[in-house]
C-alpha cells in the first residue's frame, strides 16, 4: 500500500494467484459485466452504454449500513498482449464524467478512479494477477472499513473470482 502525500488516500497494489483458472478465462470473467452481477455480492447495478461513440460503464456498489452506496462511471479496455511469446491480458479503467449519467440522490459518485490489471499464466494451469487500484470514495470512510477491505475484502474477491471462473467455464 502506498500513501501519496498529495491526496492523503491509499493506493493499492495487489498480487495474487488463481489456481486452475487460465488467464484468458480470468480476463473473460473479469470483462463480463452481466456475469459479474451473478457472482459479486457488492454489485447493486452494473451496465455498459455507449455515449457519443464511447462505451461507458455505470457501476453502483453496495456499502455496509449506515454508509451510502457509491457509484462509478468509467471507461475500460482489455488487450491481449504478446511479449516474446508470453501472453498477458491487460485491463485499464479510469473514471470519466458523462453528462448522460448524472449523480443520483443518496449515492456518492466516485469521481476519481483508476485501475490497471495484468493477468498472466502462473506456468501451470492457473494465473498470476497484479492490480494497481486507486479511488477516492468520497465522504467519511471509517478506518475499520478501510482495514477490512485491505485484509479481508481483497482476498475474498480473489476467492469469489476463482469460483466465478470455475462456474463460467461450465456455462460456456
Amino acid at each position: 500500500i502506498l500513501f501519496p502525500q498529495q491526496s492523503g488516500l491509499y493506493e493499492y497494489k495487489i498480487f495474487g494467484g488463481l489456481a486452475d483458472c487460465p488467464p484468458k478465462l480470468c480476463a473473460d470473467v473479469y470483462m463480463d459485466l452481466d456475469f459479474r452481477k451473478q457472482w459479486d455480492q457488492y454489485v447493486k447495478e452494473l451496465y455498459e452504454k455507449t455515449y457519443d461513440g464511447e462505451k461507458v460503464i455505470y457501476w453502483e456498489v453496495k456499502y455496509p449500513f449506515p454508509l451510502s452506496n457509491r457509484d462509478y462511471v468509467y471507461i475500460r479496455e482489455c488487450r491481449e498482449m504478446d511479449v516474446d511469446g508470453w501472453k498477458i491480458w491487460v485491463v485499464l479503467a479510469q473514471s470519466v464524467s458523462v453528462p448522460q449519467c448524472p449523480e443520483k440522490p443518496g449515492i456518492i459518485r466516485v469521481k476519481s478512479y483508476k485501475q490497471s490489471l495484468a493477468i498472466e499464466s502462473d506456468g501451470k494451469t492457473g494465473s498470476k494477477v497484479c492490480m494497481y487500484y486507486f479511488d477516492n470514495p468520497g465522504g467519511m470512510i471509517p478506518s475499520w472499513l478501510v482495514n477490512w477491505a485491505a485484509k479481508s475484502g481483497v482476498p475474498a474477491f480473489l476467492k469469489d473470482m476463482q469460483k466465478a471462473c470455475c462456474s463460467y467455464s461450465k456455462r460456456t
